[in-house]
C-alpha cells in the first residue's frame, strides 16, 4: 500500500474516550485509509511520532469565527496552533449571514465588525465565498436569531416580533438550512434579542422541525435566573424534537457560585430522555461587548477593545476610570463601542461543568478583539495540559473525547472527530508531556506549546514554530441532522 502520509508509531487517541494505543496512521487524499501496523506500506511523507500523541483534530464547539474564516490563514493561526480543525460559527444569535448591513450593527453583532463585513444577504452567498476561497479550517455554521431579527424588524428590535416578522425569520432560516446551514442559535440575554418572548423563538425555530438541525442558545440568564432559563431552553428542544446545545454553560456572579450542582443535575435528567449537550470554556472569566448592565463594583473587568480609545485595551476598567477621574459607568460610556473581559465565575464550578459527561469544549474566542481573552489562543492545550495532565480532572483520553468525538456526535459531523479508517484526515500531533497553554490575561496571543502539527482534510496546516501560510484545506460542513 502506498499513502500520501504515514504517521509512524504514534500513541493514538481515537476520539471515542477509550484507551489509547500505539499505531501507524496512513492518509491518502482527505481520508484516513489505515490504522495499525503499516510496516509494509510506504508514503510520500512519513512522520516519526514515537512518544507523541495523535488525535482527531479538535472541534471548537463554540466560536465567533464567522468573519475570521474568510480572512485567510493568518486569521486562523489562533486555532490551527491549538490543533483545531473545525469551528462552529454563528453562535449566540450572531451570524454574518443571512443579512446585509448598511450601518454599523448594534452590539453584540459588532463583535464581527462594522457594516463593511455584513455583505451576505443569503446563506448561499456565505457558502459560495467559502467554496471560492477555501477556509483554513472546516466550518459548521448556525444562523443567528439576532441577525434575522435585525433584518425582519428593520432594526426595531426592542419589542416582540409580529406574526408576520416571525414568519419572515422562519422562512429565512428554512432557506439557510436548505443552503448548508446546520442549525439556529439565539442570544436571549442581549438587547437585540431580549424582547423576544419564548413564543417568538419557537415560531422562528419551527423551521427546524421540517428541515432538521440543532438549536443552540446563549440563554436568557446565566446568573440568578439560570434554572428558569434552562427550563425555557429545554422546552424549545423538546417541543421541536431537535438536539439542544446550551452555550458556554456557567453560573455567573458570586451569589451563584456553587449552583452547578443544581444545573448539572437538571441537565442530567433532561438528557435521559432527549438530546441535550452544552459547551464550556476552561476559564473563570467571560468576554463579550462592554455593557454597563453587566458591570458591578465587585467584579473585575478588563477592556478587550474600544473603538474610540484603542489605547485602553488590556487595562482594567477601574484603572481607566481612575486615570480619567470619573466613575466606571461614565468610563463605560466614553469607551463605547467596546468589549470587556469579566471575572465573574468560580473555578470550582468551572471544573465541575468541564468534567461532566455532557460537556464539550468551545473556546468562545473573539478573534477581532485588540486584547482578547486568552481562550482564543489557549483553550484546547489548557484542557489537555492543565486540567487533564496536571490536575487529573479527567484522563487525557476523556479530554480528547470532549474536543473530538463528543462534539462530532452532538453536531452530527459524519466521519469527523475520529481516528479510524474512512474518517476524514483531520489530525493533530502533540507532545502529552509538554502541551500547555501559554496565553494568559496579560499576554493573550502567545502560541500554545507542545502542538507539533495540525492536518485539515489531509493537508498540513500548521507546524510548531511556523505559521499557517498556505492553509486552505477546510470546507463548509453541514450537520447530518439537517434533512433539507
Amino acid at each position: 500500500m502506498r499513502c500520501d502520509l504515514i504517521i509512524r508509531d504514534a500513541t493514538v487517541f481515537d476520539g471515542s474516550g477509550g484507551r489509547e494505543r500505539r499505531a501507524d496512521v496512513g492518509v491518502t487524499g482527505d481520508r484516513i485509509v489505515a490504522v495499525g501496523d503499516l510496516g509494509g506500506a510506504g508514503a510520500d511523507r512519513e512522520v516519526a511520532a514515537s512518544g507523541l500523541a495523535l488525535a482527531p483534530g479538535f472541534i471548537d464547539a463554540h466560536t465567533h469565527d464567522d468573519r475570521a474564516v474568510l480572512c485567510g490563514p493568518a486569521c486562523m493561526l489562533c486555532k490551527l496552533s491549538q490543533g483545531v480543525t473545525t469551528v462552529v460559527v454563528g453562535n449566540c444569535g450572531i451570524s454574518l449571514a443571512p443579512v446585509r448591513q448598511r450601518q454599523r450593527p448594534p452590539p453584540p453583532l459588532d463583535l464581527l465588525g462594522g457594516e463593511e463585513f455584513w455583505e451576505f444577504d443569503s446563506f448561499a452567498a456565505y457558502a459560495a465565498r467559502l467554496a471560492a476561497s477555501p477556509p483554513p479550517v472546516n466550518v459548521v455554521a448556525l444562523v443567528g436569531h439576532m441577525a434575522l431579527r435585525l433584518e425582519a424588524m428593520a432594526g426595531d428590535t426592542g419589542r416582540a416580533a409580529t406574526a408576520a416578522e416571525a414568519a419572515r425569520m422562519q422562512a429565512r432560516l428554512a432557506e439557510a438550512l436548505a443552503q448548508g446551514a446546520s442549525g439556529f442559535s439565539t442570544g436571549l440575554e442581549y438587547p437585540p434579542n431580549r424582547a423576544a418572548p419564548p413564543d417568538e423563538v419557537l415560531a422562528v425555530a419551527e423551521a427546524l422541525r421540517a428541515a432538521g438541525g440543532l438549536y443552540a442558545t446563549h440563554m436568557r440568564n446565566e446568573e440568578s435566573g439560570i434554572l428558569d432559563s434552562i427550563e425555557e431552553s429545554l422546552g424549545v428542544g423538546a417541543t421541536l424534537g431537535v438536539p439542544l446545545v446550551i452555550s458556554h454553560h456557567k453560573c455567573a456572579m458570586p451569589e451563584n457560585f456553587g449552583r452547578s450542582r443544581e444545573t448539572l443535575a437538571r441537565l442530567d435528567r433532561a438528557a435521559a430522555s432527549g438530546r441535550v449537550a452544552y459547551d464550556v470554556y476552561p476559564y473563570a472569566a467571560s468576554s463579550t461587548v462592554l455593557l454597563a448592565e453587566r458591570v458591578r463594583e465587585d467584579i473585575t473587568v478588563r477592556i478587550s477593545w474600544s473603538k474610540p480609545h484603542p489605547e485602553c485595551a488590556g487595562q482594567t476598567l477601574a484603572d481607566v476610570a481612575a486615570a480619567w477621574g470619573i466613575d466606571i459607568f461614565a468610563a463605560i460610556a466614553r469607551l463605547q463601542p467596546a468589549g470587556g473581559i469579566y471575572f465573574k465565575m468560580d473555578e470550582t464550578d468551572v471544573q465541575a461543568i468541564l468534567a461532566h459527561p455532557l460537556s464539550m469544549v468551545g473556546s468562545d474566542g473573539l478573534p477581532h478583539d485588540t486584547h482578547p481573552h486568552p481562550r482564543l489562543w489557549g483553550t484546547f492545550p489548557r484542557v489537555l495540559g492543565h486540567y487533564a495532565r496536571d490536575l487529573g480532572l479527567f484522563s487525557l483520553a476523556e479530554a480528547v473525547h470532549k474536543m473530538t468525538g463528543r462534539p462530532a456526535a452532538v453536531f452530527g459531523l459524519t466521519d469527523r472527530g475520529a481516528v479510524r479508517a474512512g474518517a476524514f484526515a483531520d489530525l493533530v500531533l502533540f507532545d502529552p508531556a509538554r502541551v500547555r497553554d501559554a496565553a494568559d490575561f496579560d499576554h493573550p496571543t502567545r502560541l500554545a506549546e507542545g502542538i507539533l502539527e495540525t492536518w485539515v482534510n489531509g493537508q498540513s496546516a500548521y507546524r510548531a514554530g511556523g505559521d499557517a501560510a498556505g492553509a486552505r484545506g477546510g470546507r463548509l460542513v453541514t450537520s447530518a441532522f439537517v434533512r433539507a
